[in-house]
């Protein structure tokens, strides 16, 4: 049952007569409102803002990024996330619109901060061949540097870099002692609570013959506890590519330390269908007790979105949606040494995983893959670009210039990842109490986030039994969904005598920049007595103008974008949707979760600013509008007994 309500009524329900000879009888206050007093914004125990970031950005001690060519590293980043105009590695100026309100700097663990004797030059770097060729392509510049990066991806992906060198970049070593140290300094320096989080984190970049595994791993605490253990690689001898060798270095460090720490999963879409195993793991091991319940333990988010592809929904995998093909990357894994096929689908996005962790939690007792919603940019620039009008791309060598459209991220004999579909993405949204580690990083850990892929909507979703449209007229409905229910990323409460169905309480407002919004949908996913899988895309809020048809699709908002100028007109569309909405199929013997996608109305890709400014030709085959969205995290709902 859908029970929508228009943004006149709710912004009509503002104006009251007024009401001067009110005096309210203190004793009949309580229960009223969450809060103590007749203020309801008084002892408020619940998080009132959003605090917007990047859960992963590579600066120049990534190896890849250097040899990409960024020369830039801690100090430009931070300096960019907080709103300073800074200069790119390509020389350009560049500036967000807006701060951000904090970062996870994820540098790849392995020969973190190699890139910079490779420039020099150092002694260890010429007594390698390897290490000496990269250094002679870095000297070249240009296009030799761009190959010698994809040159190391390689032999890092298969295995094949020169032992002594790795050693020399990897835990235990006094090189890298030293770059950790700095590592941990940078964060401490611009970390100013209240204002801007520096969160210290790395990414363990587990690659399995191309295929990514990779981790970023986010720490709650200071640089104290930081610094007693140095972070987890993948290179042999010293490092694994076995997730379940990072959940013990995670356990062994907060045992060690007395800290908290996280590992979230990323970029599922160039696993090649190894992120989200349901039989066996990549070593060949079985799915058993002891596996899903690390990873349920250790790994709270996963991200859907970033800059190589949305990871979301494949329409292979969703074929009755219309909105699952969006900024797929489907040709193969990382390095496009191996080509994908169907049946490695259903083991790499977002949705199905949600609907196969049900299906373990029947068989293992736990669900795996009970993960809350990140958006990252994975940007090796410095730079967290996630807008499409001000997109500095992946890596140095595709920031802002005439031809970056046509220069293929990745390309082999099996295929290729082009330029022009590298994507201007995303952000995370977080609801906290405060800008500083501990509570944004007890709100990852509780899942009560979002992922977009650029805009900065707000975007809320409540779960629970008996929401009504008041909740949404009284222009506070986060008060009634803490109160009588549970935010995204949580369980629903059990339900209460006489409860038919859950109820759901949407709402979002447009990124107060950015375009209308065109529709709140509401993905359910379900176990059925049978043991089959469901999904269903519910549209439950949407812009004047339209009405459904029988099947519950619902007409294109329209399309206002101007290709020639790089605009769009907020002609169509709605600053703010709203919605409770009952789910008319629930079964209560049936496990299931559910969550929030908001879509914009169509706007410009960032290659068609790219031709404005730089007068050129957008390549045939490339997408030039897009709706761009967001995505909740799920609220869960499991039978009794």
């Amino acid at each position: 049952m859908i029970r929508r309500i228009s943004v006149a009524a709710i912004l009509a329900s503002l104006a009251m007569p007024a009401a001067a000879q009110f005096h309210p009888n203190p004793e009949t206050l309580e229960g009223l409102y969450p809060g103590r007093a007749y203020s309801p914004y008084a002892s408020r125990g619940f998080p009132s803002r959003v605090f917007w970031g990047d859960t992963h950005l590579h600066t120049g001690y990534s190896m890849d990024a250097g040899l990409f060519g960024n020369t830039t590293g801690h100090d430009t980043a931070y300096r960019f996330a907080r709103g300073e105009e800074v200069t790119a590695a390509s020389g350009q100026p560049v500036k967000l619109s807006r701060p951000l309100d904090w970062l996870v700097l994820a540098d790849h663990s392995d020969g973190m901060g190699m890139i910079f004797d490779l420039q020099k030059g150092t002694q260890n770097i010429l007594a390698s061949e390897q290490g000496r060729r990269w250094h002679d392509a870095m000297v070249a510049g240009g296009e030799e540097s761009a190959m010698a990066a994809l040159d190391l991806i390689t032999n890092f992906s298969q295995g094949t870099m020169d032992e002594a060198l790795l050693l020399d970049y990897s835990p235990g070593s006094p090189i890298y002692s030293s770059i950790w140290d700095t590592v941990v300094a940078k964060a401490e320096e611009y970390n100013d609570p209240g204002s801007f989080t520096a969160f210290i984190g790395y990414e363990w970049t587990a690659l399995v013959a191309g295929n990514n595994l990779h981790r970023n791993v986010v720490y709650r605490d200071n640089g104290d506890r930081a610094l007693m253990m140095e972070p987890m690689v993948t290179q042999a001898p010293v490092g694994s590519t076995d997730p379940l060798d990072l959940y013990a270095w995670l356990e062994t460090f907060e045992e060690k330390t007395g800290g908290n720490v996280f590992a979230l999963a990323h970029n599922g879409n160039l696993s090649n269908g190894i992120m989200f195993p349901t039989e066996a793991q990549y070593t060949g091991a079985p799915i058993d007790e002891n596996y899903v319940q690390l990873r349920a333990k250790w790994e709270p988010l996963y991200e859907y979105t970033q800059i190589k592809g949305d990871g979301e929904a494949h329409p292979y995998l969703s074929p009755e949606d219309p909105f699952a093909n969006y900024e797929t990357w489907d040709v193969g894994n990382l390095d496009l040494t191996q080509a994908k096929t169907p049946e490695m689908l259903k083991h790499e996005y977002a949705r199905e995983a949600l609907k196969q962790g049900m299906a373990l939690e029947t068989k293992l007792g736990t669900n795996p893959y009970k993960f809350g919603a990140v958006g990252s940019t994975d940007s090796h620039t410095s730079l967290a670009t996630a807008d499409s009008d001000n997109y500095f791309g992946k890596a140095t060598n595709a920031e802002p210039s005439p031809t970056r459209m046509m220069h293929p991220f990745t390309k082999t004999d099996i295929g290729a990842f082009e330029g022009y579909q590298l994507v201007a993405s995303g952000y995370t949204g977080v609801w906290a109490e405060e800008n500083t580690r501990a509570s944004l990083w007890d709100a990852m850990a509780r899942r009560e986030t979002y992922a977009t892929t650029g805009p900065r909507m707000m975007v809320r979703f409540f779960g629970g039994w008996d929401f009504t449209e008041n909740d949404l007229r009284s222009r506070q409905p986060a008060f009634a969904g803490y109160e009588r229910g549970v935010p995204m990323g949580g369980d629903l409460r059990p339900a209460p005598d006489g409860a038919a169905a859950p109820t759901f309480m949407a709402y979002a407002l447009r990124d107060p920049i950015g375009a209308n919004l065109d529709r709140i949908q509401i993905v359910k996913g379900w176990l059925d007595a049978d043991g089959e899988l469901h999904e269903q895309v519910y549209n439950v809020a949407w812009s004047e103008g339209r009405e459904p048809d029988a099947d519950g699709a619902l007409p294109p908002v329209g399309n206002t974008v101007d290709l020639e100028a790089a605009g769009y007109l907020n002609t169509i569309g709605a600053a703010e949707l709203a919605a409770v909405w009952t789910d008319p199929d629930f079964d209560p013997a049936e496990k299931a979760f559910y969550y929030v996608r908001v879509l914009e109305i169509p706007t410009p890709r960032w290659v068609v600013y790219d031709a404005v400014r730089f007068g050129v030709e957008i390549p045939e085959g490339a997408e030039t509008t897009h709706q761009e969205r967001a995505y909740t995290s799920s609220i869960w709902y499991t039978p009794e007994g």
